[in-house]
């Protein structure tokens, strides 16, 4: 598995790569900023610009200063929704990282299986749903055991992005149940392999690179189990 992740992290650079990482940073941007813009607007247009109240009279640009206020929230918002939002428009080009990948190392694989765009988008976010509900459900566990707070996140996340991603690759090469069934007889390795991409993800601006990342080791994974699947 630490070969599989030193092909990956050698391949960083590959333009492919750089191309998903840029489309999934810039998806990201637009859509906080025009959040941002639609919140302010919004705000701006329920609420009245003036109120008046008693003993103190009137006041004035209430719309103004809410709008202000709601804009700097959703801003403030944004530096926790960064990453699994870049994450989720990252994985829509998942694809793209794992052909780089395929095409470098693995250039006699034949064609792959092609997921339809909507259901790509739809397991996407489904994804990250299950990721942000699933790290909510573990705050109890992390307060409880704050010392093994971290340890506590590598394994849960390890989980979960080991599952996504070898069944996102593994999907590429075979039919779901075939899949499937590989990745019970290699739980353990796709767990540890999972919890490698856990671990950058409490590393600010690497947790970033974790999607494209993750799609190349996995990559990786899936051809080195179909050679040996036991």
């Amino acid at each position: 598995m630490l070969s599989d992740l030193f092909r990956a992290v050698g391949q960083i650079g590959d333009p492919a790569f750089r191309r998903v990482l840029f489309l999934g940073l810039g998806l990201t941007l637009l859509l906080l900023v025009g959040a941002a813009i639609g919140a302010g607007w919004l705000v701006a247009a329920l609420i009245p610009e003036s109120i008046s109240l008693p003993w103190v009279g009137e006041i004035g640009f209430l719309d103004n200063i809410a709008s202000g206020v709601s804009v700097l929230g959703v801003l403030a918002l944004s530096v926790v929704l960064m990453v699994p939002v870049a994450s989720a428009f990252t994985g829509l080009f998942l694809d793209d990282v794992a052909d780089a990948v395929e095409a470098r190392h693995y250039p006699g694989a034949g064609p792959v299986r092609r997921q339809p765009f909507l259901s790509a988008v739809a397991d996407t976010f489904r994804f990250l749903g299950l990721m942000i509900v699933a790290n909510l459900c573990a705050l109890v566990l992390y307060l409880i055991f704050a010392p093994l707070a971290p340890v506590i996140f590598w394994g849960l996340n390890g989980f979960l992005l080991g599952r996504e991603y070898f069944q996102l690759v593994a999907i590429r090469r075979m039919d779901e149940a075939a899949a499937r069934k590989l990745r019970r007889r290699n739980s353990g390795q796709i767990w540890l392999a999972g919890a490698l991409m856990a671990i950058p993800l409490t590393v600010p601006v690497l947790n970033l690179f974790v999607p494209i990342l993750g799609a190349a080791m996995f990559t990786h994974v899936v051809h080195r189990l179909s050679r040996n699947p036991r």
